[in-house]
């Protein structure tokens, strides 16, 4: 981290690793003390650092129209996370979700992420988008549509990767990310991703300590020397607020109701001892293991004080932590799941 600090590179983590996840098949077992002890060990070794920008709570949890199901527990682990950050007394650091570019439930997601009392909407919402593939342009990949039905959303809007590699890459939809076509509604994005590995999207090549950068890397430098930063305040959203939660919708959207399940009552002793060591990539894995959630909370169980409301007006920690003034994210998209679980 510091070699990443030294460099001017801030970090934003996926607090989940392939044995400590979610099950989107049967996510009830999966969402256990054993899991959320391994994600507040990973947030207990990385709040620490003044280049950890943000956590991702989940990537790609729903990718489908069934899997939408398991949405109310990638918030829980939102809502957990920020809690532990308030109860451990660590410095604010934005949780948030990645998603998948699903065209049945990519509204009602990003809405859903942004819904409800203050403890438990996020902080921004990111998805991974791929339908931009040159050549392009912001009309024929659809980024126009997508510009205007998320239009007014109230939390930080960003692509958590983009990059399409189904032609060479030309890296054209640098301009209009960053232009007024966009800036009103996104923050930018991250490419994907800086090491060449099996799915050939890297941008440089790495064999022992030698880096070597390969075309796309002067591509992407290339597009973005050419592309000025957003200028004044980009026509941001400076009002905010939370989103309607969005009504069932069966087969695309199939969230019930409102509420999410309660913490299992194994973590709840981490709000106020810490988590421990975390497992890192030795341990034998979460998804079923430990004792699940048996309830739902109620809004405002979120909350790191004894004076929690369940009113989103009355909440004392509002949301999101972010402020709403212009946000820019420009960087490449490394894969920090295992990056993250390896330091602990």
């Amino acid at each position: 981290m510091s070699a990443l600090a030294d460099a001017g590179i801030y970090l934003i983590l996926d607090v989940n690793t392939p044995k400590y996840s979610l099950n989107r098949a049967d996510p009830n077992p999966s969402y256990n003390d054993v899991y959320l002890q391994s994600v507040f060990a990973t947030i207990d070794a990385f709040v620490k650092y003044d280049n950890t920008l943000a956590f991702f709570s989940g990537n790609e949890v729903v990718n489908d129209s069934p899997s939408s199901a398991a949405a109310p527990y990638v918030k829980a682990v939102t809502r957990d996370i920020r809690q532990y950050i308030r109860s451990r007394g660590y410095r604010t650091v934005p949780v948030g979700y990645s998603a998948a570019d699903v065209p049945e439930n990519r509204l009602e997601l990003a809405e859903y992420m942004n819904c409800g009392s203050d403890d438990e909407r996020s902080d921004f919402f990111a998805f991974n988008d791929y339908s931009w593939c040159d050549p392009s342009t912001f009309q024929q990949s659809g980024w126009d549509q997508k510009v205007k039905n998320f239009t007014g959303y109230g939390i930080p809007l960003f692509l958590s990767e983009f990059g399409c590699n189904t032609n060479t890459r030309e890296f054209n939809e640098i301009a209009s990310l960053y232009s007024t076509q966009m800036t009103s509604v996104y923050s930018g994005g991250l490419v994907y991703e800086y090491s060449q590995e099996a799915d050939k999207f890297g941008l440089v090549e790495i064999n022992g300590d030698s880096v070597t950068e390969m075309e796309d890397f002067q591509t992407l430098m290339q597009k973005y020397a050419a592309t000025p930063n957003p200028s004044g305040d980009g026509g941001y959203n400076s009002t905010g607020g939370a989103s309607g939660c969005p009504a069932y919708n069966s087969p695309n959207w199939l969230v019930k109701d409102d509420s999410l399940p309660s913490m299992p009552d194994g973590a709840k002793k981490y709000m106020t001892s810490g988590a421990g060591a975390g497992p890192g990539l030795s341990g034998d894995g979460s998804q079923n293991a430990g004792v699940a959630s048996t309830g739902t909370a109620s809004q405002g169980s979120g909350q790191a004080t004894s004076t929690a409301s369940a009113s989103s007006a009355a909440a004392p920690v509002p949301t999101p932590q972010w402020s709403f003034a212009p946000l820019v994210c420009a960087a490449i998209t490394v894969t920090f799941t295992l990056f993250g679980a390896t330091l602990l």
